[in-house]
């Protein structure tokens, strides 16, 4: 008897490009009976068609969030929006892929996420062969690092047939493609140096500064951290709740002057220096600045009232995930912008919880991951600039340059 297949799961079928094996001697006939003689249906095609990967040039083109699987060579590890390292990789977090093996602009990369189950095949810092390796990514087309990505990777495959190519050149240390907008003035002096000469000269860029009192604070934090979608209001740095700008004070359910770098970490106080330094100087719910203290930072804990994601335990406080790469980025000016200088004490991170008015705090490992999973957003960019123009007139080099933390104080 034959077989009857009604025209519109034919046609949709043949719309889907799904094509089906059908021995010769089946008849195909239409749901009148007729025969289908006209239907195009190879006779030995195969059960499903593979969709051809994406070239990187096409994924960068289609940052749309849906899925998709794109070939293309390792070419090194982002770790900013402009910035790929080509070796000593700080990580296993990510990594970056051209149509080229020998890419060096990062307008043509493609910036792709690297979830923890696959970070120990697949992340350069354990396996850097990887450079040059042409492979099959699979996952949603979506900004990494605010960059053309691919987010929600679930799998990594090389590419059938592909070789290494072989080295033509030492590959450089950074690919930075297009210039952060201040490296040709504010940090002419820096760029290209590495290590302890880096933070020599960023220190010696930043500690010049326009000096604001306490009360001043108040004044510059609501121009800081205004809520972008309600200029009445200012954003809480850990809690996220967006308050009214006129209500500050002491009170519950207020907002005041968080010190993100506690001020009794070299007991520093809030007298002018960098206790009204507004690059480290957050509003925060009055109860929820009492319950970070003067704790350092580490992950962990008990969750903290009035404040979603974040958690808290006897030495140490974890702030929202959203705002980790702030708050790594806050402790690590504090550190190249007071170093010893102006009568006040020279300020460093490390690995301690427990440092309590030592001009030390914690804890510097997990600082600098947040650093690496963090990257500048909007918000954050948008603050150093409002501080650099109407404030204090220095910038966070941290939050231009986030690799920067990685050059200083390693991976």
């Amino acid at each position: 008897m034959p077989v009857v297949i009604p025209r519109r799961r034919v046609a949709a079928a043949l719309a889907g490009v799904v094509v089906a094996v059908v021995p010769a001697s089946v008849a195909l006939t239409t749901a009148a009976g007729s025969p289908a003689a006209a239907l195009p249906v190879p006779a030995a095609a195969p059960a499903a068609v593979a969709a051809t990967p994406l070239t990187v040039s096409q994924a960068i083109a289609a940052q749309t969030g849906q899925g998709a699987t794109v070939r293309g060579y390792v070419v090194g590890q982002p770790t900013a929006t402009n910035t790929v390292v080509k070796s000593g990789f700080p990580n296993d977090y990510a990594l970056a892929v051209a149509d080229s093996a020998t890419e060096s602009s990062t307008s043509r990369m493609l910036y792709v996420q690297i979830p923890s189950a696959l970070r120990a095949s697949w992340g350069l810092r354990t396996n850097p062969s990887l450079m040059g390796r042409q492979v099959d990514v699979t996952g949603a087309l979506a900004a990494y690092f605010s960059h053309p990505g691919m987010t929600g990777t679930t799998a990594f495959a090389f590419s059938s047939g592909a070789t290494t190519p072989p080295p033509t050149t030492t590959p450089p240390t950074t690919s930075t493609g297009t210039p952060g907008p201040y490296d040709s003035t504010y940090y002419a002096s820096a760029v290209g140096k590495t290590g302890s000469a880096l933070r020599t000269s960023l220190h010696a860029i930043i500690r010049t500064q326009t000096v604001l009192t306490y009360d001043q604070v108040w004044t510059a934090l609501k121009d800081t951290d205004q809520d972008p979608n309600n200029t009445n209001n200012v954003i809480e740095i850990y809690s996220g709740r967006s308050i009214a700008k006129s209500d500050n004070g002491g009170g519950v359910d207020q907002w005041n002057r968080e010190h993100v770098w506690a001020k009794s970490h070299g007991d520093f106080g809030t007298v002018d220096g960098p206790g009204t330094d507004v690059h480290h100087l957050r509003p925060e719910d009055v109860t929820v600045n009492s319950d970070r203290g003067n704790l350092d930072f580490d992950e962990g804990g008990s969750t903290v009232a009035q404040c979603t994601g974040c958690l808290r335990d006897a030495d140490s406080f974890q702030p929202r995930t959203s705002v980790k790469g702030d708050v790594a980025r806050m402790i690590f000016y504090m550190a190249v912008r007071y170093e010893g200088e102006d009568g006040w004490p020279n300020l460093e991170p490390n690995e301690s919880v427990n440092n309590g008015t030592a001009p030390y705090i914690g804890k510097l490992s997990v600082l600098k991951q947040w650093n690496l999973q963090d990257p500048p957003d909007a918000f954050e960019k948008r603050r150093n600039q409002v501080i650099y123009d109407a404030w204090q007139h220095n910038r966070n080099p941290f939050i231009d340059h986030p690799e920067w933390v990685t050059s200083i104080w390693g991976s």
